[in-house]
């Protein structure tokens, strides 16, 4: 009884990622796992510290959407992901590619990911990506608002929002798009404008100089 209480002492002491967590764990780590599961969306429950069924599928889940290799054990791959996904949301400044820094409130990274779910939710991953790069462009951008914010709420911008589908629930998925095009991924090379032509209401788009067309989106400057 004594070693048990020994090894749960020394479980509950260690921090997230310098040991293997898998079904039966318990301690400060394992709760640790759960907070940052329940950032991404993927663990709804109280964190409690033990790794039972509900960790596991989170875990699993996480791995499916991350490209990792499934097995519910949260290992040095499956932690470093989550730090990495869950950084953005403590960052104040984030720096793009383009070496333009964009303060990114908690706020505004849930309304980034509304914008790209409401707008693009029908495009591939590469398409998600770019409608989000395309709004931090625009804060980029002089002849636009200079902040997110800003940009998704300017009068008439984006057709999701004056028609309400803005507010639709988004994907959680949606969020890994979004934190690509923070981390620098711009797959419209500097587009400041999109548009499906299926869509289109008012012809003055087409005057725009278009770069690359990705999905159903032409993306111009």
């Amino acid at each position: 009884m004594l070693l048990m209480g020994v090894v749960t002492s020394v479980g509950e002491a260690v921090t997230l990622g310098n040991r293997l967590l898998y079904f039966g764990a318990r301690g400060n780590d394992v709760k640790s796992l759960q907070k940052e599961l329940a950032k991404e969306g993927y663990f709804t429950v109280e964190a409690t510290g033990y790794f039972g069924p509900i960790t596991e599928k989170a875990v699993i889940d996480f791995q499916k959407d991350n490209g990792i290799r499934i097995d519910g054990m949260a290992g040095y791959e499956t932690i470093n992901e989550l730090k990495d996904e869950n950084s953005y949301k403590n960052t104040a400044n984030v720096n793009r590619a383009s070496g333009y820094r964009i303060n990114v409130t908690q706020e505004e990274l849930n309304l980034l990911t509304r914008a790209v779910y409401s707008e693009a939710r029908g495009e591939s991953y590469e398409g998600q990506v770019a409608v989000a790069a395309v709004i931090l462009n625009r804060v980029a951008d002089p002849r636009f608002p200079n902040t997110i914010k800003g940009v998704i709420f300017e009068p008439w911008a984006f057709t999701a929002v004056h028609d309400g589908q803005f507010w639709l629930t988004p994907d959680p998925k949606v969020m890994n798009a979004v934190h690509d095009a923070l981390k620098g991924w711009d797959p419209t090379e500097g587009a400041v404008f999109y548009y499906n032509p299926a869509k289109v209401t008012s012809y003055w788009i087409y005057t725009r100089e278009i770069i690359t067309k990705i999905g159903r989106h032409y993306f111009a400057k």
